[in-house]
């Protein structure tokens, strides 16, 4: 079929005006399903400017989080035991209540507001926040109680014992905040499907500020132990910053488990292969500190350290567009709307390449100037800054995949397809172990980062490959064509900085004769930083423009006009 109406052999004057009538009404559909994709996008647009905005914010008081524990532990034995007691909670978190249940309830809730059954959506909300909460506690004292064993034989078999002990006291003191999150991790679903994002995206910062709180506050009297009473008093902030926005959306929980509803049972199904999903990124976390812990002291920290810093780039991109474009896939995943779901997914993508390829290029060349000014401080020394460094740069080898993934598992999740997330997975999973532990002896912990940056980039491929087949097209065209003049543009941006890495010591030396450089390494850092950030930056909006980049042309068009608004 070519899908044009075959013409009729007569019409009557009336059955010409019906068909006139037919005209203008399919053009009126036609131009209102355009307006209600035009609206759609920029609702998305403004969206995810918010969200990033308060990813930003809570990148940098995370940032500000980092320097106050670099000043206080360094990379040390301590931290790396601290660095360990997170393993089993955010298994924990991640397998009840974070984004494996998220992405099966969001879709459900979703759907039960979208037909208007408000009681539906309540008795799905609530019975879920009980049954999440009740398992968290299980599991979680279960975990509390067999806390020695499982850092002796798991996450730290090569940690000296006393290591182990500190480890198994900070542990328990970190499952509290998993009892909480179990509770906070949903309200931020809930709250996404209203298509609210402003709170949920704030909640990061009240976390951050908890353990800022714990490192400058508490740390210096109950030593490493502040930091991690810091995090549990961050998650009681993530939990209660978001009541009244519930409150205003008219939300109220109920208790019990609603166990017979149908809503719950379709979140349960469509949720065990998310589970065991994120259980195989939890995976390579728990392997990677196995490994680690027979690595030099300080090791693990400068490899979170360095996680830390390359999650910067990949929430700001990454979670904030995918966040505010999920609820709109699973809308449109509802609706049969296949084009609709193709066509918004590809224009993310396109948009997420154009912006974390540069950003890799940022971190790989600016990343000792940057953790210079961010973290060389106190106890953290040059050794420290050398070892966090070199993980940087091999996680920054797969930052594009990091945040291209986000997207394409969204995709997946809009479908109510979640098994197809885990092969994906668990394929990862056997590539970035089987790495892991043939890197990490040559490359110690950069070995473990550049295992992870090789998995989640064969991760991404695979997925797209998938859905390329599954859609009938993923504009994988459009996307090689965006990749390609992003990358003309970034390796501008990179001759760019490195004329400024090379010529900043060559003036300095000019200037300064035998003289000791001058400033302390975070003055320097900061100004080289921001010398080639700024440089480099202008050279590749300049070489984007040119090269016609997606939205970034009208992006540019946009805040030249509110400048003159505002002029």
């Amino acid at each position: 079929m070519t899908g044009q109406t075959p013409p009729k052999p007569t019409q009557t004057p009336s059955e010409v005006g019906r068909a006139d009538q037919l005209d203008r009404a399919d053009g009126n559909a036609v131009a209102a399903d355009a307006g209600a994709l035009a609206r759609r996008r920029a609702h998305m647009t403004r969206a995810s400017i918010l969200v990033m905005t308060a990813f930003v914010g809570s990148k940098l008081v995370g940032l500000l989080r980092e320097r106050a524990v670099a000043h206080a532990f360094g990379a040390s034995p301590e931290l790396d035991a601290y660095v360990a007691a997170f393993r089993i909670p955010d298994l924990l978190f991640t397998l009840i209540a974070g984004g494996a249940l998220i992405s099966a309830f969001l879709p459900v809730f979703s759907e039960a507001l979208a037909r208007e059954d408000e009681e539906a959506a309540r008795r799905l909300a609530s019975g879920l926040t009980g049954l999440a909460l009740l398992s968290t506690a299980v599991l979680g004292g279960i975990a509390a109680l067999a806390a020695p064993w499982l850092i002796s034989q798991l996450i730290a078999p090569q940690f000296t014992a006393a290591q182990q002990a500190l480890t198994v006291s900070l542990m328990r003191v970190v499952l509290l905040s998993t009892l909480v999150f179990a509770v906070s991790g949903i309200q931020m679903g809930i709250l996404n499907a209203y298509q609210h994002f402003l709170t949920p995206a704030i909640a990061p910062i009240v976390y951050n500020l908890g353990i800022l709180f714990g490192a400058l506050a508490l740390a210096p009297r109950l030593g490493i132990h502040g930091l991690a009473w810091g995090a549990v008093i961050g998650a009681l902030g993530h939990l209660l910053v978001k009541l009244p926005s519930l409150r205003q959306h008219g939300f109220r929980y109920r208790l019990g488990l609603a166990l017979d509803s149908r809503e719950l049972r379709l979140v349960l199904h469509l949720m065990w292969p998310r589970v065991l999903g994120l259980g195989t990124v939890q995976a390579i976390f728990i392997v990677n500190t196995n490994l680690a812990s027979g690595l030099p002291g300080g090791s693990l920290s400068a490899l979170n350290y360095a996680w830390v810093l390359a999650q910067m780039p990949q929430t700001i991109l990454g979670t904030a567009i995918a966040t505010v474009a999920f609820p709109t896939l699973a809308e449109l995943a509802a609706r049969g709307d296949r084009d609709g779901l193709r066509s918004t997914a590809v224009g993310a993508l396109e948009i997420m390449l154009a912006l974390s390829l540069p950003a890799a290029v940022a971190l790989a060349m600016l990343g000792g100037p940057a953790i210079a000014v961010l973290l060389q401080t106190g106890r953290f020394d040059q050794q420290a800054a050398d070892a966090t460094l070199f993980a940087l740069r091999m996680f920054a080898l797969g930052l594009m995949g990091q945040v291209a993934f986000e997207i394409v598992a969204r995709l997946f999740y809009a479908q109510k397809d979640t098994l197809t997330v885990l092969y994906i997975a668990v394929s990862a999973l056997a590539v970035n172990v089987v790495l892991a532990y043939l890197l990490v002896g040559p490359l110690a912990q950069g070995g473990l980062a550049l295992a992870n940056s090789i998995a989640v980039t064969f991760e991404v491929l695979l997925g797209l490959w998938l859905l390329h087949r599954r859609l009938g097209g993923m504009g994988l065209g459009r996307l090689a064509s965006t990749l390609l003049r992003t990358g003309l543009a970034a390796s501008l941006m990179a001759i760019a900085i490195a004329i400024v890495l090379v010529g900043l010591p060559a003036l300095e030396t000019t200037w300064l004769g035998a003289r000791p450089p001058i400033g302390s390494p975070m003055l320097r850092g900061l100004i080289t930083a921001g010398l080639g950030g700024t440089v480099g930056g202008l050279v590749f909006l300049g070489a984007g423009l040119w090269l016609d980049l997606p939205h970034l042309r009208p992006t540019v068009a946009r805040m030249r006009l509110r400048s003159k608004a505002h002029g």
